[in-house]
């Protein structure tokens, strides 16, 4: 048997004594939407509710065997990595700390302390990650602690890459001819799982799938090395990774540039709430990568066809609700922000609202200035249930000469007022 493979046949062993495999479930409300058979690969069922566990619990498994006098581990981490970190620490009954930014949601902090209890220290580090990923570092080289990192290592690819083990059991002969579409941030998952079924000879294909915001294994593929981006959008968070991983490049580079989608944020916010108001799944925005990206598939190339979609996480915190639920609207172009010159006079607001049809309502009103003395300048947000309803509002405006901007996709602008 080929070397990597038996590693990952005992990785997964001695995982299978922490938990289960994680559940392949069809799912019928995507299949019926797409013409395809859509199988979800439930990571987000883990004990610590993502793939992380399966990494690091094999890293540290593998620096005990190879030293049983290691007594700590350190890593740095504000999301997955930690709690399944610190669910290892404690499994071994080793100490561990984890360095967090500052600005880590107290959420994240309490639910690694909760999984790594008496055996898991947090420290709190600078205002990014960087920062406390060195400080990480030091704390390891002044130390006996061992570091763990997130992606790139062989035993945390290996770690990873007990879930395409699980997927041959759980698939059978559907293995052949199946579509894998996995998401990737640091790329350790997509290393892990294209190893296993490429060294045992599987007839699947694969499919990657980057924020729009973070697309550094596109990036990296398109120059041939790794790219380190300048700046990556931190929304989703759990896959905004600046530079994809050595190792796990090195194993993806023979890969086609074309396999590489991007999502906008946004459209993960709509996949999100599709998913919890239908199915009553709660993701992650990293998790929803590989269902969104469904929306965007020629449907005749799916069509009939077995598609796994490997869902990576539910650590969804709730907090954040609200702002996701406002990026959805605004990407299936149901809401929408405007500046309007108003005039300063008695019923102009009547005149406004008058243009308004029965499915159209006002979220927002704010007076940011006056530019003139009969004039002002109106915030002013606007939500529909359908958004063809936009094209008949927005000629009424026009009709009537009221003077606006539609500020909805000005990034800078609505950044700054929204």
């Amino acid at each position: 048997m080929n070397a990597f493979v038996e590693r990952v046949r005992r990785a997964e062993e001695a995982l299978g004594k922490l938990f289960p495999s994680t559940p392949l479930q069809r799912n019928a409300y995507l299949s019926r939407k797409t013409g395809a058979e859509i199988y979800l690969k439930r990571e987000d069922l883990t004990p610590v509710r993502s793939y992380k566990l399966r990494g690091a619990f094999t890293f540290i498994r593998r620096a005990l065997e190879a030293d049983p006098t290691v007594e700590s581990f350190v890593c740095a981490s504000a999301g997955n990595h930690a709690q399944g970190f610190a669910y290892a620490c404690r499994h071994f009954q080793k100490k561990g700390v984890v360095f967090m930014p500052v600005t880590t949601p107290q959420q994240k902090i309490d639910k690694t302390r909760l999984f790594g209890g008496e055996f898991i220290e947090v420290q709190l580090v600078g205002d990014f990650f960087d920062e406390c990923n060195r400080a990480a570092e030091v704390f390891a080289a002044s130390t006996t602690a061992i570091m763990v990192p997130p992606f790139d290592h062989v035993d945390i690819i290996e770690g990873q890459a007990t879930i395409a083990h699980e997927l041959v059991q759980q698939l059978g002969d559907r293995l052949d001819g199946a579509l894998i579409i996995l998401p990737v941030g640091g790329g350790g998952l997509a290393a892990g799982v294209t190893s296993y079924l490429h060294e045992i000879g599987a007839g699947a294909q694969f499919m990657f799938v980057e924020p729009s915001g973070a697309p550094s294994l596109a990036r990296s593929l398109e120059a041939g090395r790794r790219v380190k981006l300048p700046q990556v959008d931190n929304f989703i968070d759990g896959a905004a990774v600046a530079e994809i991983g050595k190792e796990p490049f090195r194993r993806l580079k023979s890969f086609p540039l074309d396999l590489v989608h991007l999502v906008p944020e946004n459209s993960v916010c709509a996949t999100i709430i599709e998913m919890l108001n239908v199915e009553g799944v709660v993701l992650e925005p990293a998790g929803a990568l590989s269902i969104d990206v469904l929306k965007t598939l020629p449907r005749a190339s799916i069509k009939g066809r077995t598609v796994v979609c490997l869902i990576s996480g539910g650590n969804f915190d709730f907090e954040r609700l609200p702002d996701v639920k406002e990026r959805a609207l605004r990407f299936e172009g149901k809401k929408k922000y405007f500046i309007f010159r108003f005039p300063q006079r008695p019923g102009a607001l009547r005149d406004f609202l008058d243009l308004l049809g029965p499915e159209d309502d006002i979220t927002r009103f704010e007076y940011l200035k006056k530019s003139a003395r009969n004039f002002g300048s109106v915030l002013i947000g606007i939500e529909t249930k359908d958004p063809r309803h936009f094209k008949t509002l927005l000629k009424r405006f026009e009709d009537s000469g009221w003077a606006y901007q539609d500020i909805t996709e000005n990034d800078t602008i609505s950044s700054l007022l929204i």
